[in-house]
């Protein structure tokens, strides 16, 4: 247990240098600045068919994007930065250091994503109308969250062991905005062409906004999702396969990438940087 506890220490250390670091601190303002704006704008819209707020209807789902992005992107950042620093080679040479390096990194980007989680959703609360929880909304966030972190943690980690170069995080930004636009944040997933909607599904940043609106929402708003419900039962059967799958893939692909840790390879990603500044 010592390397855990080792990483929960690390973690915690790492959430609170967060909060005392402007360029950090300016990292969980400024998404959540956009975002709020974005769904501020939105709130003399209306959903299809109805006369509720689209702003209302789209601040749930961002909160499910938030967690989204915040286990994939955060995640699978963390790790292509600590390799080409050499952060990975330091804890790969300490006894268990790679258990207490990942424990640390799980406890860093869930707090970050919590935190950032919490600086979207208290102005949020007061900046739309007709968003309420009840005790159902309770139960459902108590099983979502820990599903949607187990669904994207280890899926960051396994895309973040395949790039050594953070001029490389295009390759992993671009398709999780792409899954973004597609997954009804933004916009009623039923107003997209039917091979649209079924693309969108596939992602679990749809099946996050939807468990979040779920939450949010009141029920009459099932009725613009598709199957006029909110399907409890499929959203946590397509995060637990999404969860199964990192969960698989990850400790390979990170076991390829410690192997591969050298110290000549960390001096090669440092002079291809300092290359890079030079010109």
């Amino acid at each position: 247990m010592t390397p855990i506890v080792m990483g929960l220490r690390r973690g915690w250390i790492e959430i609170r240098h967060t909060l005392t670091n402007s360029v950090d601190l300016w990292s969980y303002l400024f998404p959540a600045i956009l975002l709020l704006a974005t769904v501020a704008f939105m709130r003399n819209s209306t959903v299809p068919g109805t006369s509720f707020s689209l702003g209302s209807r789209t601040l749930p789902g961002v909160f499910g994007m938030g967690i989204a992005m915040g286990g994939l992107m955060t995640t699978s950042q963390q790790l292509i930065m600590d390799r080409e620093d050499g952060t990975l080679l330091r804890a790969k040479a300490v006894p268990s250091g790679m258990a207490s390096y990942l424990t640390g990194k799980v406890v860093l980007v869930g707090g970050m994503t919590l935190i950032g989680f919490l600086i979207q959703l208290i102005p949020g609360l007061f900046l739309v109308d007709g968003l309420s929880v009840d005790v159902g909304g309770w139960l459902t966030l108590l099983w979502l969250l820990p599903v949607a972190f187990v669904a994207t943690l280890p899926l960051g980690a396994a895309v973040g062991s395949l790039f050594d170069d953070p001029r490389n995080m295009a390759l992993v930004t671009l398709p999780i905005f792409g899954a973004i636009a597609i997954s009804g944040i933004f916009y009623p997933i039923t107003g997209f062409p039917g091979w649209l909607q079924g693309l969108g599904q596939v992602f679990p940043m749809y099946w996050l906004g939807l468990g979040m609106r779920s939450v949010f929402l009141p029920d009459s708003l099932a009725a613009v999702e598709i199957g006029h419900s909110w399907r409890h039962l499929e959203t946590f059967g397509v995060l637990a396969g999404w969860a199964v799958l990192g969960l698989v893939l990850a400790p390979i692909l990170l076991r390829r990438m410690a192997a591969r840790e050298s110290g000549s390879a960390v001096e090669a990603r440092r002079e291809r940087a300092l290359s890079r500044v030079g010109r």
